[in-house]
Order: C-alpha cells, then sequence, then structure tokens
C-alpha cells in the first residue's frame, strides 16, 4: 500500500527564488488549462492541454517564462487537473462515494503553493534531495524512508515554511493487539472516551485563538495590498499553521494508540455537517476535528491489520443501559450521571455510550434500524414440519386448558 512521509525543508534565499518562480509557473498552467477547459463545449485530452498550455505557450512571448523552470511540474500540474475534473464528474453521477466534490477552482498566489515532480527530475543524495533546475535542497529527516519514492511534491503553506511530501510503497503492519475491541465515544470537552473507563480531553487552544483573535483584528484595519498588510497576514497565518499543527498532533498520537492496541475499532457515525448549524457550538465542533479522527484510525487499521467499523447515527448509544439494555429515552445535554430504573446501576452519559458503541460494533446487540438481507432468517433454517417454537406453544397451551397435547 501507499502512503505519504512529509519532512521540513530550509531552502537557500536564491532557492526560495527559484522556487517561488516554479510554484508561479505552475500555477499559471493550472489556469491557462482551466479557463481552456471552460471555454470548451467537451473537455479536452491532457495531451491536448499540455500541447496547448506548455509547448505552444513556451515559444509566445507572454508565456516564455515557462520554459526557465523543469517541465516534469508542469506536466504534472495539467495530469493533477484531469484527475479534479474526474473526481467532480463520477462524484455528480454517483460513482464516487462520499460527500459531493466541487469543480476544479482557479489558483491564487496567496493560498498554498505546491509542485510535483515525478521520477527523473529528484534524486536523494547525502541526506539531500536534489530538485530539477532546484539544486540540492537541506531537509530535516525525522525519520528514515520506508522505499524508494516514486514522487515528490514540495509545498509551501501560508505560514512560509516548506515541506517535501513522498509518496512510498510500505508494506502493512500486523503486530498483536493488546486488546478485543473498544468502542469510542467522541465529544468536546472529553474528546474520546472509551470503553474501557480512559477517557481523553481535548487540547487547550484558548491561547492560541485568543492571539489569532487579536491579529485578525489589527489585519482587518490594514489597507488591503500594503506591505503592513501582508507582514499581519503572515503573522495570522503562522498562528493558524500552530494551532493546525497542535490539533494534527493530537490526533495522529490518539489514533495510533487506539490502533496498536485495539483489534476492533468502533466509531459512532455523527452527522458532523448537521451540528454545525448549531450557532452556539459550531466552532467548537470544527475545531475539535471529529471526522479526521475518524479517517485516521480508518487509514491505520488497514495498515496495521485492524477491523474499524462505523455504526449507524441513529442507534440509541446514550438512550439504553449498557448492563441490562432498558431503553429510559432521550436525555438532554446537561444530563451527565443517570440511575437505570430497571437494574439501579449508575452510568456515566458517555461511558454508557461508548460500552453501547462498542457492543453494537462488535455485534453483541442488533442496530434497530438495520434492515438487510443479514438480519433476516435464511430459508435453510425454515422446515416443513411444525416448529420447535410452534410445538412449545401449542403445549403451554394445552396445559393452561387442561388438554393433552395430541401426539404428532
Amino acid at each position: 500500500m501507499k502512503s505519504r512521509y512529509q519532512y521540513r525543508i530550509y531552502p537557500t534565499p536564491g532557492q526560495s527564488q527559484s522556487l517561488a518562480q516554479l510554484f508561479g509557473c505552475v500555477r499559471v498552467v493550472w489556469n491557462d488549462a482551466l479557463a481552456l477547459c471552460q471555454q470548451s463545449d467537451q473537455l479536452p485530452k491532457t495531451t491536448e492541454l499540455q500541447k496547448v498550455c506548455i509547448t505552444k505557450a513556451k515559444k509566445t512571448q507572454a508565456r516564455g517564462w515557462l520554459g526557465v523552470v523543469s517541465a516534469i511540474p508542469l506536466q504534472q500540474s495539467i495530469a493533477a487537473l484531469g484527475v479534479a475534473f474526474k473526481n467532480f464528474f463520477q462524484s455528480r453521477s454517483g460513482k464516487r462515494k462520499g460527500r459531493k466534490v466541487n469543480p476544479p477552482r482557479f489558483k491564487r498566489k496567496t493560498n498554498r503553493q505546491s509542485a510535483r515532480f515525478t521520477r527523473g527530475g529528484f534524486s536523494i543524495k547525502n541526506n539531500k534531495v536534489y530538485l530539477a533546475k532546484i539544486g540540492k535542497v537541506k531537509t530535516q529527516w525525522s525519520r528514515p524512508l520506508p522505499s524508494e519514492p516514486s514522487s515528490v511534491t514540495v509545498i509551501k503553506d501560508c505560514a512560509g515554511r516548506y515541506f517535501l511530501s513522498f509518496v512510498v510503497e510500505v508494506e502493512p503492519e500486523i503486530n498483536p493487539p493488546k486488546n478485543p475491541s473498544i468502542g469510542i465515544d467522541l465529544g468536546l470537552k472529553t474528546f474520546a472516551c472509551c470503553s474501557n473507563r480512559e477517557k481523553v480531553n481535548s487540547p487547550d487552544y484558548s491561547h492560541l485563538y485568543r492571539k489569532l483573535k487579536r491579529h485578525q483584528r489589527r489585519l482587518s484595519k490594514r489597507q488591503r495590498g500594503s506591505k503592513r498588510y501582508h507582514r499581519m497576514r503572515a503573522k495570522v497565518a503562522k498562528v493558524q499553521a500552530r494551532i493546525r499543527d497542535k490539533r494534527k498532533d493530537f490526533l495522529h498520537k490518539l489514533s495510533t494508540k487506539v490502533v496498536n492496541e485495539n483489534q476492533v475499532i468502533a466509531l459512532e457515525d455523527l452527522n458532523v455537517s448537521g451540528m454545525l448549524r448549531n450557532r452556539r457550538l459550531s466552532r467548537a465542533i470544527s475545531q475539535a476535528g471529529w471526522y479526521k479522527f475518524r479517517s485516521m484510525c480508518e487509514c491505520k487499521a488497514n495498515k496495521h491489520n485492524r477491523d474499524f467499523r462505523v455504526i449507524s447515527r441513529w442507534e440509541p448509544t446514550s438512550q439504553v443501559c449498557s448492563e441490562c439494555g432498558y431503553r429510559w429515552g432521550k436525555l438532554d445535554l446537561w444530563v451527565r450521571t443517570i440511575v437505570c430504573v430497571n437494574c439501579g446501576v449508575e452510568h456515566d452519559r458517555d461511558d454508557n455510550a461508548s460500552a453501547n458503541i462498542e457492543r453494537v460494533g462488535v455485534g453483541h446487540t442488533h442496530d434497530i434500524k438495520w434492515t438487510g438481507s443479514a438480519c433476516k432468517t435464511p430459508p435453510e433454517a425454515v422446515c416443513d414440519e411444525l416448529s420447535t417454537q410452534q410445538e412449545s406453544r401449542q403445549s403451554f397451551l394445552d396445559g393452561l386448558t387442561g388438554k393433552e397435547s395430541p401426539s404428532l
């Protein structure tokens, strides 16, 4: 299976200028090809776009500077545009699963920049990565590459940081788990409440968000396009990058721990887009990163040969007692503990929900909303003679009436 390994790089001032020129050429080729696709009645082929937007454009005076940079990232830019259109059409026709994909848009200079090199455009020598017409770039190797990379993408984020993203082939890791299964109930203050009574609190972003709010307020008072505006915009981007990195580090560590220690991981299918309509909790929900945690667990479960299961969002995990199965109904959000009126056990709301998620995910409890063929009685289980259930029911009725059961 393929995986991505990302490393931080520190280019020299000359290399930074060459990378800026490369990003500009890639962006212009993308925008020219996208404009040509929008003007055409039928989507042109990738080879035709490369011929018009790269080969012929280099010979013109307006686009003659495209020949200064390597041609490989320019070709990959048009190939990526073709993939974007393919994903868009398959999403609209229903062939692609998941959310609807929007059509590709024009790239801007102030957004995240990237350029992709394939084999022949880069090489790795003496812990330095050589990029075509850029030179050897100093790389911070945080971990070794498991295999020879097939491609590398140079990335510059909005905060001005440079990264290299390698695509490598990795072998699935099979390690014996400590626990057979686990159910996880996601929340806001307590990010994850596990069925093994372990709770993981969400990171504290309050200091960073106060700083971000102060910088954004100052940015709104700057004149757009001025030097002070661009300096303040860079400060805002750096704070946002710190928040994003802190959240990503937390989710990676938690998902790795969950996947390594458990064979079956069960989560609940949350309607995050619907929850974001709540104006009181929308900001906190968007900051939590629930869907990102789910995608990380699913990806790492495939890598480590684990079973990842998502139960229905309509399963009443907070309305059913995990001990006796008694259903007490809906609860308000402020109710955190409840005593079951049937068995008398006091439950924590999140602990009870995580236990129910594990039972449904493993299969010990039936999903009440599932009506597929797997829930129906198979034909081989039905016999032509009187079933055992009917016999016991008839004998019970005869015992009540005082009659003897006729011999069959």
